[in-house]
């Protein structure tokens, strides 16, 4: 395995002065917190959750009709969640990847790919109509072999997508190399149907645009309990109740409101460094002049991208499940992945030694077995939720809220009539088979990261099934 686990003293020292707080949140035009709901008010629909998903539900719901009366809940801060701790990743996929969508919706992919790509160009013409900065850009991505196997992979996949009508293309070890120089890269595949964004910046471009239209935005607002009362949801805070028609769930990895969907979802932590600005010495010493995001391709997979002001984002490899759905802010400080991170971003760019790190941050995805969203209703329709991203939700939250949107209005569509949103991904055990199970898989794929890919009978099983683990 190129990656070694082991952090080199210089690789922690480069540690030494983080901020343990997410970078795209500590920013001076951060926009003062919305007073907390303090009054028993009516709603038309009530959205439940301030990232992403919950602010283009409110936007989307408004577009549709300007007169109904929208209020969002957060209980902490629009984007205090995954919105504002990802690596600002906007890619077209609905499926997490194409891969999973061939693998499990094989006959609606085409359609599942055209509504993908409609969504990011939406979400483009969002940004341009309201002159939301946020360092949009559409880039495209660097999916990168850093093991021998993983070549062959990458040459099927160019060639599959290529049939589906997509401009993939695959590079070899001297034409990726001469994008972005690392020792650590064989051979890669580009993926053009990629953006890279500031996600905070977005959030809160959407959260002005909401306010604008009219949507009530409560933050600093615990929601406690739903409660169906003939044609109404009461909808109970700590300290006042919202009557709604109309519920948007958009909670993503914190306790779901409704109890069964945590057998659905697992919240896992994924950690993140940002480095300080490269010279332009040091940015021509890895020859990395646009704006592309990179993924490798082992199963324990980096993510990494540049920022406008040139720095480095690099993150991902550890997937961590704290026992019994933990959740704390306690558990985004994770030294031991920090050093790790750092340690393989020198192994990555060994000329980069000496690059100090600014920020360090950790943050919880909600994912589910399948990889991807799913949705449904409860209450009798007037609850809909869009749960289970997988880490991917930077992009397809608007595709999810789109969905919800629909499923409340009781209209059949096209979104709705796709058997990827009627169908549900399987439920993971309950506590106390939940760790060890997802443990030993974490476990199991880390071996077949150092055993050229090769999967044991226990990820073979998943395979066979359908399930997996990922963030």
């Amino acid at each position: 395995m190129f990656f070694s686990n082991t952090p080199r003293p210089e690789s922690l020292q480069a540690l030494a002065d983080v901020k343990l707080t997410p970078f795209w949140l500590d920013d001076p035009h951060k926009p003062e917190k919305t007073e907390s709901l303090k009054n028993n008010i009516e709603a038309d629909l009530c959205i439940i959750g301030g990232g992403f998903t919950g602010l283009w539900t409110a936007l989307l719901a408004k577009q549709r009709n300007p007169q109904q009366e929208v209020v969002l809940l957060e209980a902490h801060q629009i984007a205090y969640g995954a919105t504002g701790r990802n690596g600002g990743f906007c890619s077209a996929s609905l499926t997490h990847g194409f891969s999973n969508g061939y693998s499990r919706w094989k006959e609606e992919l085409p359609k599942l790919l055209q509504l993908g790509r409609d969504n990011l160009d939406e979400i483009e013409n969002t940004i341009k109509q309201f002159n939301i900065e946020c360092d949009f850009i559409r880039s495209g991505e660097i999916n990168v072999a850093t093991e021998s196997y993983q070549i062959d992979d990458l040459h099927e996949e160019v060639a599959l997508l290529q049939q589906y009508g997509i401009d993939a293309k695959y590079l070899s070890q001297e034409e990726v190399r001469a994008r972005v120089n690392s020792p650590s890269y064989l051979a890669a595949m580009l993926d053009p149907d990629m953006a890279m964004l500031n996600p905070a910046q977005l959030a809160w471009g959407l959260t002005k645009i909401c306010l604008g239209l009219g949507v009530k935005i409560f933050e600093g607002t615990q929601v406690e309990s739903l409660v169906e009362k003939r044609d109404v949801v009461i909808v109970k805070t700590q300290r006042a109740e919202i009557k709604s028609k109309k519920i948007a769930l958009a909670t993503n990895a914190f306790q779901p409101l409704l109890k069964h969907l945590s057998f659905y979802i697992v919240p896992v932590y994924d950690y993140v460094l940002m480095s300080e600005p490269l010279s332009k010495a040091q940015r021509d010493s890895i020859g990395w002049q646009g704006r592309e995001g990179i993924g490798d391709n082992g199963n324990q997979f980096h993510y990494y991208r540049t920022t406008q002001d040139n720095r480095i984002l690099f993150g991902g490899y550890d997937a961590i499940y704290f026992k019994h759905n933990q959740i704390d802010s306690s558990l985004e400080n994770n030294p031991a992945s920090f050093g790790l991170l750092a340690e393989h971003f020198f192994q990555t760019f060994p000329s980069l030694t000496g690059l100090r790190f600014t920020h360090a941050w950790g943050g919880v995805i909600d994912t589910c077995s399948r990889y991807a969203a799913f949705w449904d209703t409860s209450m009798h329709g007037k609850v809909a939720y869009s749960l289970g991203y997988t880490g991917l939700g930077v992009g397809a939250s608007r595709f999810g809220a789109n969905v919800m949107l629909d499923l409340l209005s009781g209209e059949k569509t096209e979104r709705t009539e796709l058997q990827m949103v009627k169908s549900k991904p399987f439920p993971f055990p309950p506590e106390p088979l939940r760790s060890p199970i997802i443990n030993f898989t974490r476990w199991s794929l880390q071996k077949a990261d150092e055993n050229n890919g090769e999967r044991n009978l226990w990820l073979k099983l998943l395979d066979a099934l359908g399930l997996g683990f990922d963030s």
